[in-house]
């Protein structure tokens, strides 16, 4: 009797499991074609489709007719009828969005957003995910804090590929699915999360504070002079600069040797001080006004490829590229862009994410390029100069500090 008991207790638990685990929403992509989804694209020209296989489905991503990869693309589809809009009126319950997506270039983000037909900030609901590699699946998902859905309203989901880059460009799909969960329930999300442009910390919650072991500006038209006696004068005579405009892009990188097998606890900030800044134009007349808020500002990319030794003295645009095209040196998808402060000797403090940092920490990100994202001159006090304040940083946590 007592083992028919618990035998009995186990078949409902099961039960009552998989009715829980059973999607409300759940598109596994194996039809013969399409339904249901929409795709999108907008803040330049990229071209865009969505396509089925057997058992998943393929985005693909043409930035080759773009000029200045800040655009955007991305997969919606209404999910109202799968959903008990009623639950969220406790806050308790959330939207929770889950994909297992692929992708053919790495690293790249990719991004959830969940709206209703009254959203109007779309960035609440909003999170990126670094997928690290091009051999894996990986399971990604985002669970709402206060979505602001009730009876009545229209619900879509999204996923974004966004400024990958000026070439082709390829993510799969296995599946996608949508639940209103409970959260104290549901456990935690999964995936390496990236929030879109967070708050900046206080330098001092930070541990270490990096200096960058090597600075330099590199130039395509003159790819095999050394630029690191670029220079300004100012009252107390001539200092040295990273001037970054359209032909000229700024490089650092630091020394981790000190750092070996670290793990990073979470985002740092990358720190620039401003020299000076030259900008204008008014590209919102000619773009929009969400397209042309993007320009007049600076990007943070990522550098995987390329000499990792450069020494400053002697770095040219040919000798840290090896005569590479572009994208096998730099990664498209930049970090972070970012306003310049534009005072002289003002601060910019730049969100470096989690995984970019440990893979500066790994190796496998050899350093950083700053380039301009508009008809901007930016110049940033290099390392040469007396005031150490003024020096390149990074400000980063490792796991194991208390």
């Amino acid at each position: 009797m007592y083992s028919f008991s618990i035998t009995l207790k186990i078949i409902v638990m099961l039960l009552f499991s998989t009715i829980i685990c059973k999607a409300q929403f759940l598109d596994e992509f194996d039809k013969e074609k399409i339904e249901g989804w929409f795709t999108m694209t907008g803040d330049g020209t990229p071209g865009m489709s969505f396509i089925t296989h057997n058992d998943y489905a393929t985005i693909f991503v043409d930035g080759s007719t773009d000029k200045y990869n800040v655009y955007w693309t991305l997969i919606k589809r209404d999910i109202t009828k799968w959903l008990d809009l009623t639950k969220l009126k406790d806050t308790i319950y959330q939207l929770r969005v889950e994909a297992k997506v692929r992708i053919h270039n790495a690293p790249r983000r990719l991004n959830f957003m969940v709206n209703t037909n009254r959203t109007t900030d779309y960035h609440i609901d909003l999170m990126e995910f670094d997928i690290p590699d091009t051999t894996n699946w990986h399971v990604i998902s985002m669970t709402t804090k206060k979505f602001d859905a009730k009876p009545g309203d229209t619900v879509y989901v999204q996923l974004a590929a966004t400024d990958f880059g000026l070439e082709k460009y390829f993510v799969d799909i296995d599946y996608y699915r949508a639940d209103i969960v409970n959260v104290i329930e549901a456990g935690p999300d999964n995936g390496n999360p990236v929030p879109y442009h967070p708050p900046i910390p206080d330098i001092k919650t930070f541990s270490y504070h990096l200096d960058a072991a090597g600075d330099c500006v590199i130039n395509s038209n003159f790819p095999d002079v050394n630029f690191n006696d670029l220079h300004v004068k100012e009252k107390e005579g001539d200092v040295f600069v990273l001037t970054i405009n359209d032909d000229q892009w700024g490089i650092l990188r630091w020394d981790f040797s000190n750092f070996k097998n670290a793990k990073i606890k979470e985002a740092g900030l990358l720190e620039l001080t401003t020299q000076s800044v030259s900008l204008g134009g008014n590209y919102v007349e000619v773009f929009g006004q969400d397209f042309g808020m993007e320009f007049n500002k600076v990007r943070v990319i990522e550098i995987p490829g390329g000499n990792p030794h450069w020494d400053q003295n002697t770095v040219t645009c040919n000798t840290l590229t090896g005569g590479k095209k572009y994208s096998e040196v730099f990664n498209s998808q930049m970090v972070y862009d970012f306003e310049v402060n534009e005072e002289q000797g003002g601060k910019n403090y730049i969100t470096i994410s989690q995984p970019v940092l440990q893979r500066l920490i790994n190796g496998t990100t050899k350093g950083l390029l700053l380039r301009p994202l508009g008809a901007i001159t930016a110049s940033f006090y290099a390392s040469e100069n007396q005031k150490e304040s003024y020096t390149a940083k990074l400000h980063f946590t490792i796991k194991n500090d208390k």
